[in-house]
């Protein structure tokens, strides 16, 4: 008798199953289909950015500031709308856990103050820096009534003059500002073109903030070439509000201070001064009036002859 065969020369080899599965979609994109093969030669995939806003105000806020800060959520689609937040001592830890609760980056907060003084924070969280504002020429939207008119959701130009480029702290302040109102490029809530502008200006040390829209004349709706680029103007949208930075700090909401303004007058120290000046009025003319009786005494009138006349 032979020899038996080992069981693994036994199995048989099974055959291979044909693949009848539909080939991978290639990768959509704003700008068309990716095929897979471009995907390799890219390589790994570069730095994308995630920058999301939270922003929120404080309780009793004014309805203009309110308007105000709608507004600005509605230029900027990357942004995170919250309710409003009690602005007490413990106003910055509340804020830091929104933020990280809304899987935010920063947070624009509006807090408003005896129903007359706006202070903006701008912050990066949760590590910082940070930065505090006083609002001053706000303009909304409904209030000015410009023509200009942009598509909602669409990604602005942001433009800076020449004066955030000298000294430190408006260097600063100037990337804070990329980051914030920068919005991402293929954000899902964003339209992949540009045709409005922020525009950030140094005048009087306060920042002036302007927002124009990108207009093309009627007849050349095509793409225009670089020599035609003159023709296109630029018409104002809205809103404008003036910033006055008074305190850069290093933490999120606190932390040491970086920066002080040294020309900064808060609004209660200002209207203070304004009531001084109406107190000085009036005790001018009290003066006046005392002055005026005491040289009536000094200096009696003569009786007149002719006063007891016509009552007999």
């Amino acid at each position: 008798m032979g020899k038996k065969r080992k069981h693994s020369e036994t199995q048989l080899v099974a055959p291979e199953k044909k693949d009848d599965s539909a080939p991978e979609r290639p990768k959509r994109t704003l700008l068309g289909w990716k095929e897979k093969s471009e995907e390799k030669e890219s390589g790994a995939v570069g730095f994308r950015n995630k920058e999301k806003v939270l922003v929120t105000c404080s309780r009793r806020i004014n309805f203009r500031y309110r308007h105000l800060m709608l507004n600005l959520v509605s230029i900027l689609p990357h942004c995170k709308k919250d309710n409003k937040v009690e602005s007490k001592e413990s106003k910055g830890a509340t804020l830091n856990e929104l933020v990280e609760l809304k899987n935010c980056s920063s947070c624009l907060f509006f807090e408003c103050r005896k129903q007359k003084d706006l202070y903006l924070w701008m912050s990066k969280c949760p590590n910082g820096p940070s930065v505090k504002f006083l609002v001053n020429a706000v303009h909304t939207m409904e209030e000015l009534k410009l023509t200009g008119n942009h598509l909602k959701g669409s990604r602005p130009i942001l433009t800076f003059s020449s004066n955030f480029d000298k000294d430190p702290h408006w260097k600063l302040l100037k990337e804070m500002i990329m980051q914030i109102f920068g919005i991402p490029k293929d954000h899902r809530k964003s339209k992949p073109f540009h045709d409005h502008v922020f525009v950030f200006s140094i005048v009087d040390d306060h920042i002036w903030f302007r927002n124009y829209q990108i207009s093309i004349p009627h007849n050349e709706m095509d793409k225009l070439q670089r020599g035609f680029l003159d023709k296109m103007t630029l018409v104002e949208v809205g809103p404008r509000f003036c910033l006055n930075p008074i305190k850069i700090f290093g933490g999120s909401f606190g932390g040491p201070t970086l920066y002080e303004n040294p020309f900064y007058i808060s609004p209660n120290q200002i209207r203070s001064l304004e009531k001084k000046k109406k107190a000085g009025k009036y005790a001018k003319k009290v003066k006046a009036k005392t002055r005026r009786k005491m040289h009536e005494q000094s200096n009696p009138l003569e009786p007149d002859e002719f006063a007891d006349m016509w009552k007999e």
